[in-house]
């Protein structure tokens, strides 16, 4: 009679203990859920790319240009309802970002142009890959969606800078002297370098 009233108990016990660790579970998840919503309600707060040329010029001479105007679409859409949407869109916009090396413009391919090409690739490389951890950070998320306007804007700017410059007239020889100024193309020394240690006449 001890032995099942003690077996009994020890299953009174078990069950008691097995409903505990679901309860557990299940405020745990009820805790991680919340969690997952918080992050997506502020990604998808913070996903606002500037999408659209910011004057006139820009948008004239990136007619001709595809991998901008690809590029531009993909940051337009915006991704909805889940947190793998923005994954997806995400690595789509990175993708789009890295061909725009490719066909850039004659005008446009120049340092200050490529320099912030590149700068503009590392920020949403970034986004890509913080987006894309178990444990996404979305205040850096929503900073680099920041960051990477501020760069688009920076980018259209010097493209402006460019088109305006170009329609400044040249005065007549300047062709000339700017290409005298091209240390590059300057004509190697041929005498050869002075020695120090041999004596001088004077």
């Amino acid at each position: 009679m001890k032995y099942k009233i003690s077996l009994f108990l020890l299953f009174v016990f078990v069950l008691n203990s097995c409903q505990n660790q679901d309860e557990k579970r299940l405020a745990e998840n009820e805790k991680e859920a919340k969690k997952k919503e918080a992050i997506f309600n502020n990604i998808n707060k913070g996903w606002t790319f500037i999408d659209e040329p910011i004057n006139e010029i820009s948008e004239q001479k990136l007619n001709s240009w595809t991998e901008w105007r690809e590029f531009m679409k993909e940051i337009g859409d915006k991704p909805r309802k889940t947190i793998g949407a923005f994954q997806k869109k995400s690595a789509a916009i990175s993708k789009k970002a890295m061909a725009l090396n490719n066909n850039i413009p004659p005008e446009f391919n120049v340092p200050q142009i490529k320099s912030r090409i590149s700068i503009l690739i590392t920020k949403i490389k970034m986004m890509d890959l913080f987006i894309h951890l178990n444990k996404v950070p979305d205040d850096k998320v929503v900073f680099l969606i920041q960051e990477i306007n501020k760069e688009l804007i920076s980018l259209e700017r010097q493209m402006d800078k460019i088109v305006e410059k170009a329609k400044i007239p040249k005065e007549e020889g300047e062709a000339d002297f700017l290409r005298m100024l091209d240390t590059t193309r300057a004509i190697p020394s041929s005498t050869p370098p002075l020695d120090q240690n041999k004596p001088r006449i004077e």
